[in-house]
């Protein structure tokens, strides 16, 4: 599983430096994310990178959990993400759970939600 953990670190590692193709080679096209506040595809989601609605100043990834179903694997990662939003700079705490899936071979990002951590 040690593919999959990587591919999500390169996957935080694009979002923190909002880099669109980065993160788009991680994800299957039909990847879908859920927010706390909304919920998009993928084309929607990197839209919000490219036109600096997301604006990330820092991820901290403290811990990450994989776990292998076969053709599956979930990745829960314990993150400290910041960003600016609308131009104001925030902290959150989350808990995100990112659903990879193999395809041909290929292990692809499909599902990756949010989860507010409040402790």
């Amino acid at each position: 599983m040690d593919q999959v953990l990587n591919l999500s670190k390169k996957f935080w590692r694009g979002l923190e430096a909002a880099d669109v193709e980065t993160m788009r080679s991680v994800c299957d096209p039909l990847c879908y994310f859920v927010h706390i506040g909304g919920n998009c595809d993928l084309d929607k989601e990197m839209n919000a990178f490219s036109e600096k609605i997301f604006q990330p100043t820092e991820v901290v990834l403290n811990k990450q959990d994989v776990k292998d179903f076969g053709d599956t694997a979930i990745v829960i990662s314990d993150v400290d993400y910041g960003l600016l939003l609308d131009g104001k700079p925030t902290t959150h705490h989350f808990a995100t759970t990112e659903v990879f899936h193999k395809n041909n071979g290929e292990w692809k990002l499909i599902q990756f939600t949010f989860t507010a951590l409040v402790y």
